[in-house]
């Protein structure tokens, strides 16, 4: 999809966009929220697509079945296995490592339902692999989708994710009554 498309796809639908990565981040693992509808996903692949970010994207394998999976494959997606030991950490680490520039999307809330805390999984794989988190979103309050803060992890989760989450507590969601910003306690 090229930018002018999407930009003006978003605009009909009365949305615009605010923000970009910086030029000189090649590689970033990008979180996305608050995610609580499918709508989610398409906006924020226009957003991208109009702040010219070409994006992968961890979706979990099961809608992968069919000819969905190869239009998912074509857009960006990664297949994850949800609810078995499938190191993905190493896996995105070494797609980090071998890769001159590489931004891979991740809602940190793993699912559109609402959830107690988020998980910690983009984390870790912006520490191990050493890069940022660019933290996208979007607010169906303004109609608004971006990229804003670039975070660089410190190795202190509890801290990091208490400013990640700051960021977000602005930003309204298709469903607010899903969306949730708790940092209390951590889940893998």
């Amino acid at each position: 999809m090229s930018h002018w498309f999407a930009k003006s796809v978003l605009r009909t639908m009365g949305w615009h966009t605010d923000g970009r990565v910086p030029g000189g981040v090649k590689k970033a693992v990008i979180i996305s929220a608050p995610h609580t509808s499918y709508w989610d996903f398409v906006i924020g692949w226009m957003t991208f697509h109009v702040a010219d970010v070409n994006i992968r994207f961890l979706i979990k394998e099961e809608v992968f079945k069919g000819p969905l999976g190869w239009l998912l494959r074509k857009l960006g997606g990664i297949p994850v296995a949800r609810g078995k030991k499938n190191y993905m950490i190493a896996q995105l680490k070494e797609m980090f490592d071998s890769s001159e520039s590489l931004y891979v999307v991740i809602t940190p809330e793993g699912t559109r339902k609402k959830v107690v805390q988020w998980k910690k999984g983009f984390y870790m794989i912006a520490l191990e692999s050493g890069v940022p988190i660019a933290c996208s979103f979007i607010d169906y309050n303004k109609k608004t989708g971006g990229i804003g803060p670039i975070i660089s992890p410190s190795g202190d989760y509890e801290k990091d994710i208490v400013t990640i989450q700051d960021f977000y507590r602005d930003k309204k969601a298709k469903h607010p009554e899903r969306f949730n910003l708790s940092v209390q306690g951590t889940q893998n």
